[in-house]
């Protein structure tokens, strides 16, 4: 049963269709952790493990990785979340004395 206004002109009520958006996902980016020569592998992992919930054997590539090649992806996150873990590891790593050194770059799509 329609409701009293729908195909009733004097009822007052006007009605307009939106036309639907279509939401995108939101833009990721890449957390980069940059080897530095000075910071210990094990705060690298330790790193890995505790702020990028990583298993050992995942913190451990990816620290050979970085230890190996210059650089390396600890994650890959919205902005928000990339720049609040960057910051975190930052925070940490003058806390504990570490020169390490993190960015963030666009995802490709």
């Amino acid at each position: 049963m329609p409701l009293p206004y729908e195909n009733d002109p004097d009822s007052g009520v006007v009605t307009e269709s939106k036309p639907k958006q279509k939401l995108q996902k939101p833009r990721m980016f890449k957390v980069l952790l940059h080897n530095d020569h000075y910071t210990t592998r094990e705060f690298v992992v330790s790193i890995l493990r505790e702020v990028f919930h990583k298993t050992m054997n995942e913190a451990t590539r990816i620290m050979l990785h970085v230890h190996t090649n210059g650089m390396g992806v600890a994650g890959v996150y919205t902005r928000d979340v990339a720049e609040t873990k960057i910051r975190q590891v930052e925070q940490r790593a003058r806390e504990e004395e570490h020169p390490l050194r993190l960015s963030m770059e666009p995802e490709d799509d």
